[in-house]
């Protein structure tokens, strides 16, 4: 085992603190509550999945990228027409909101385009969530 490997913190203290005191807290605390449903009041989960008991699951796109600004902004920030990853782009104009024109409907090339950038997201929050939804949720 290398010197870093031998210190590095197991994956469920990802989010404690590196100080050995205050992880032990931190994870007793959360002993106590992690396994509470979270009611997030900010969130980009359509409200439908927990109210409706036929809803169906679309495609990724429409579950991880149109919903998450978080993602086609970070995309977009880096050169990618947010209508290339589904996202269409309105302009306000004398107060009214329009298209900006066409939208990738294929949503496996939108998703392409995700998965081609995934790269972007490596040590950002965003980042972290969607190896957390990813691994945890999806088992991937």
């Amino acid at each position: 085992m290398t010197h870093a490997a031998s210190h590095a913190p197991d994956r469920q203290d990802r989010y404690f603190s590196a100080e050995p005191g205050q992880r032990a807290v931190a994870r007793q605390l959360f002993q106590q509550v992690g396994g509470l449903p979270l009611i997030c009041p900010h969130g980009h989960v359509d409200p439908k999945l927990f109210a409706d008991p036929s809803y169906r699951f679309g495609s990724p796109t429409e579950m991880f990228l149109i919903p998450d600004h978080y993602i086609f902004r970070m995309l977009y920030s880096q050169g990618i027409a947010m209508e290339s990853v589904a996202i269409p782009l309105r302009q306000a104009q004398d107060g009214a909101r329009r298209d900006s024109g066409a939208v990738e409907t294929d949503h496996r090339k939108a998703w392409q385009i995700f998965a081609e950038n995934f790269h972007l997201f490596r040590a950002t929050p965003t980042g972290m969530w969607l190896v957390d939804e990813l691994h945890d949720l999806f088992g991937i």
